[in-house]
């Protein structure tokens, strides 16, 4: 426990301060110093809990209990409030949103990780070569070095065949170190570094309505964006855009909302339907849309239960209005659902204008009325509805609720069951449309009744022992009896594409998560309405257990219907213990494992966290994993990013979050790729992401094509990368077996500075830059084209060592051809050009024409940058190859250009052009037959979707299918509403709410002043 005492001076106060507070309170700060003093706060330490505080406040010996009600979260904003004292508990990382802010991890990718790794196998052949080598020189000067001391002397210092092997080693090491790859790491880099601006170009990705570009604000991690298996989502605001739509209704058994042609028939909503006309109410909202007329004209001809039915949502509420300037009313909902529905009814002629701690403010068409508000019963988890007790200004005393048509049914009067069977059919039919029902109703009170049943409420409400069971019974107790009014259908508005995007996702095998703090009945509804769940699936399973057994049950009896095969035989119905994986210094579970359907898991937040703890853990990785969607409900951000690390951690897979608010960036940092979208809940997601944009949709173009493309450029580098530089750097390893392992370089020493630096430079880079298999149309139309990444199948220690095997070979051809070519050969004019300077000019020749050779088999998409790149190094080579090799450079640096007539006097044969034909042949050979074979015998998936698309390339490709949302044949109403418990006590307590004019001098508040009346 923490306790605190207030300390501060009137003195600390300056004088604008000062003068505030007393021109605000009335009193002075000496006067509030003496009011603080001998207070004392005794509260938990601080947590991560945001759902929780406990604490006491003591005033002159007085304990007042502190709770999360009197809470202000860090970030919370203070509305209808022209000022209020208050205490700072915790600041700083103390916070309870900073204690649930996730650690900064530094993200490296696979790629990097296994460049590291093979970067020390490569030294390690590289010693084991100078080792080979050095071996090699020592026994050669022991045996046969004696007799060539007379003019190849050993050098000063060198006394034995040991000593020589010695200094040999090191030798070697300087001439082979071209195998390692120092040039590697500036390469990734740059090739990182253009991938990253194709996303900020990319125009697909712009967002105009807020001038919104994609931007990649980390150019580490573009291939990574090739190999994600499960995306993490939050929904408000990522999924949905926030904006909450009343499309449709149901009242007295009636629907409204659905439009329809002369002959009856049912006409789809487009831009070009004929909207309500509203104007005759002036305190109309401009904004709001509704497409079926005869609901305006029942409410213009008075029908009761019209009238009663939006009545009903202009008083059963927990919504504050603000109206600062005549007749412009702005609604402050706790969730947006409250608002939509209150300016539904604000639309067709019942305004909710004014409320007081005591009064509700109406304006029935037209004419104001005054509500007194007696009671509100608070909405919460178990309940699911909320109700208020008004008295009408005739006297009339009526209770008011709404909430999920499976609780609500339960309270209705017995008369109302042929109502309820036609209600239920229009809730089955808003349902299967992805809309977010609601059930209406009320009940006529008597004063007597009340009267009493008002006693007991105060008596329960002030009771210290079993308050909340006592109000509980309360509340059971009056609302019976109901009356069926009708339902509400509210549209939760996807953003664009949604739903598409999440099919398209889906086929490229990509899971995803979503991850929300809303309660489980909205999180539901909006996976229906994505697509990610529906009727089609064998089973949706609802982990809600209480406790540590009840949760571990839950999620094996889920195991066990996805996976019976792996309970049977089994003692006792157990399943086997999974085998576990080592992967550096944690454990992972073994490759998927198939269900025998498709399954959808849902969680809370509470049964999560006994999920997270060690011992289940691995229960829920293993379950939610065989489902092809798990939805997360009521979670903290910490345990966001606990789940992505639960999946980090157990299985090996790239993962992706994506998110916009300040909640979602410990989900954000803890995934490899964490990616932000800026949208209604400012930056924070954005600043911490590693890849930002404005709209959900663009997730599959960012991961289908920007980033299959980045992974199959970088994986075609390095595998060029390393073949080159082997088949470099072995040709000396064969020439030591031939000269004595003297250290000799096969190559002019200019050939092997400009090798890396300009002759094969550029056409790699081009390669890895412009290179693409198919391009964007094709790869968003082929999501299965995904599927090698997430597998790592393009580059990994096996196609490592395949490098390596057709590098040793390539080396072993442009060795062993040349030096047979040379060999005893003479020219033309009879003079032999078998001399080492020819030898090394023909090798290098034939090594570059090969390299190049192989980089035109390598490139899928040819660019005028490709063909400059590829052949102008050829030409730069033979260009300067020429130059320095002329009398003139001979002349002028006679030292540094010894080489001088090789050029025109070696490549004039037509020798040896053939052995640079032969070379370039018996290397390409191979390859071309290995991959001709492996298609036509052994075709991957990825090889038929590329010969698809090559025979579709003829012709544009098909529009994708337009798919209707799945309809559904069950309800999902459950009261779909983000409400909190306790906000309803705090309207009827009154600290809420501010005095306006003009009703702030007297303190009092007049619904007939001029301001309320309808002009």
């Amino acid at each position: 426990m923490i306790s605190c005492t207030p300390c501060f001076s009137s003195e600390s106060f300056p004088a604008s301060l000062h003068s505030a507070l007393l021109r605000a309170t009335g009193h002075s700060p000496y006067c509030l110093r003496q009011a603080v003093l001998g207070r004392e706060i005794r509260c938990e330490a601080p947590n991560n809990k945001l759902d929780k505080f406990m604490g006491t406040l003591t005033v002159k010996g007085e304990k007042y209990a502190l709770d999360n009600e009197r809470m202000l979260l860090r970030g919370c904003t203070i509305r209808n409030t022209e000022w209020c004292f208050g205490l700072v508990v915790f600041a700083g990382p103390d916070t309870k949103l900073m204690q649930n802010s996730g650690r900064t991890i530094f993200k490296r990718t696979s790629i990097d990780r296994l460049m590291n790794f093979l970067v020390l196998v490569i030294f390690g052949c590289l010693a084991a070569m100078c080792l080979i080598l050095a071996f090699g020189n020592g026994i050669w000067e022991y045996n046969k070095g004696y007799y060539f001391q007379v003019y190849l002397p050993w050098a000063e210092g060198v006394d034995s065949s040991a000593t020589s092997g010695f200094l040999t080693f090191w030798s070697y090491v300087i001439i082979l170190n071209t195998v390692v790859p120092i040039s590697l790491y500036v390469s990734v880099e740059i090739i990182r570094l253009g991938n990253s601006f194709y996303i900020d170009w990319d125009r697909k990705m712009y967002f105009p309505l807020n001038d919104t570009p994609a931007q990649a604000r980390t150019t580490t991690l573009n291939e990574e964006l090739g190999q994600i298996k499960y995306v993490f989502s939050d929904k408000t605001g990522t999924l949905t855009q926030n904006i909450m739509v009343f499309n449709k209704c149901c009242i007295h058994g009636k629907s409204y909302g659905d439009v329809y042609d002369l002959e009856g028939h049912r006409v789809e909503v487009t831009e070009r339907t004929e909207k309500v006309d509203f104007s005759y109410n002036p305190l109309a909202d401009p904004k709001f849309a509704f497409y079926d007329h005869s609901l305006v004209e029942a409410v213009k001809g008075g029908d009761a239960h019209t009238h009663q039915f939006f009545r009903l949502l202009s008083l059963c509420h927990t919504v504050m209005p603000e109206e600062k300037e005549e007749g412009q009313l702005v609604y402050q909902a706790q969730s947006p659902d409250e608002g939509a529905l209150v300016t539904a009814a604000r639309n067709f002629g019942f305004v909710f204008r004014a409320r007081t701690p005591e009064t509700i403010t109406v304006v029935e068409m037209g004419e104001t009325k005054v509500y007194e508000l007696i009671a509100i019963l608070d909405f919460n988890n178990v309940r699911k509805r909320m109700s208020v007790i008004v008295r009408s200004p005739e006297g009339e005393l009526t209770l008011y609720c709404k909430g999920a048509d499976t609780i609500l049914y339960e309270l209705l009067h017995p008369s109302c069951g042929p109502l309820k069977e036609e209600t239920t059919e229009h809730l089955d039919e808003f349902a299967g449309e992805g809309l977010r029902t609601l059930v209406v109703a009320c009940r006529a009170l008597e004063g007597a009744y009340f009267a009493d049943w008002r006693q007991r409420h105060h008596e329960a409400s002030t009771a210290l022992e079993g308050r909340d069971e006592k109000l509980s019974a309360l509340y059971e107790e009056i609302e019976r009896d109901l009356l069926l009014l009708g339902a509400t259908a509210i549209e939760d508005k996807l953003q664009d594409g949604v739903p598409q995007t999440i099919e398209t996702l889906g086929k490229a095998q990509i899971k995803i998560w979503v991850l929300t703090g809303d309660k489980q009945e909205t999180a539901v509804n909006i996976g229906y309405s994505c697509n990610m769940l529906y009727d089609d699936m064998k089973d949706i399973f609802i982990i809600r257990g209480d406790s540590l057994e009840e949760v571990q049950r839950e999620l094996r009896n889920a195991r066990k219907k996805m996976k019976p095969d792996a309970f049977v035989g089994h003692h006792g119905g157990q399943e086997p213990e999974v085998q576990m994986k080592k992967a550096g210094q944690s454990k992972v579970l073994p490759d998927e494992e198939q269900p025998n359907g498709e399954y959808g898991l849902v969680i809370n937040g509470h049964s999560l966290a006994y999920a997270l703890e060690g011992q289940l853990e691995l229960e829920l990785v293993r379950t939610a994993c065989l489902c092809k969607v798990v939805i997360c409900c009521r979670v903290t951000p910490l345990q966001k990013a606990q789940v992505v690390e639960l999946v980090k951690k157990h299985k090996r897979a790239v993962t992706l979050a994506i998110g916009d608010g300040a909640n979602d960036v410990s989900m954000i940092k803890t995934a490899h790729i964490g990616v932000g979208i800026s949208g209604q809940e400012g930056m924070q997601a954005v600043l911490s992401s590693d890849f930002s944009f404005a709209q959900f949709r663009y997730l599959q173009r960012l991961l289908l094509v920007h980033g299959r493309w980045s992974y199959i450029r970088m994986c075609k580098f390095l595998a060029y990368f390393f073949y080159k530089n082997f088949a470099f750097t072995l040709v000396h390893f064969w020439y030591g077996f031939f000269s004595g392992f003297s250290a000799q370089t096969v190559y002019d020493e200019w050939f092997i500075t400009l090798y890396n630096l300009v002759y094969t430079a550029l056409p790699v880079l081009g390669m890895s830059l412009f290179d693409q298999d198919v391009d964007d149309r094709w790869s968003l139309h082929f999501p299965q084209l995904y599927l090698p990444g997430q597998q790592n199948l393009y580059f990994n220690q096996r196609e490592f060592v395949k490098c390596l095997g057709y590098s040793i070979y390539s080396s072993l051809v442009l060795f062993f051809v040349p030096y047979g070519a040379m060999l005893n050969s003479t020219r033309s004019d009879g003079k032999a050009v078998a001399d080492y300077q020819s030898f090394a000019l023909t090798a290098q020749t034939c090594l570059l024409i090969v390299v190049s050779v192989q980089m035109g088999l390598d490139t899928a998409y040819w660019t005028a940058v490709n063909q400059l790149f590829i052949w102008g190094s050829l030409a730069v080579y033979f260009a300067i190859t020429f130059a320095m090799y002329s009398d003139g450079t001979y002349l002028v640096f006679t030292a540094s250009f010894p080489f001088v007539g090789s050029a025109r006097n070696t490549l004039s044969q037509p020798s040896v052009w053939l052995a640079i034909f032969l070379c370039a042949t018996l290397c390409v050979l191979p390859v071309l037959g290995f991959r001709f074979l492996k298609v036509q015998l052994r075709p991957t998936l990825s090889d038929k979707v590329l010969c698809q698309v090559r025979e579709l390339r003829k012709r544009p490709p098909p529009p994708p299918p337009k798919r209707p949302l799945r309809r559904s044949i069950s309800r999902r109403s459950g009261y779909a509403f983000s409400h909190q418990h306790g906000f309803g006590a705090l309207i009827t307590s009154g600290q809420n709410m501010r005095a306006k004019l003009p009703f702030r001098a007297t303190g009092s508040f007049s619904p007939n002043s001029e301001k309320l009346k309808l002009k």
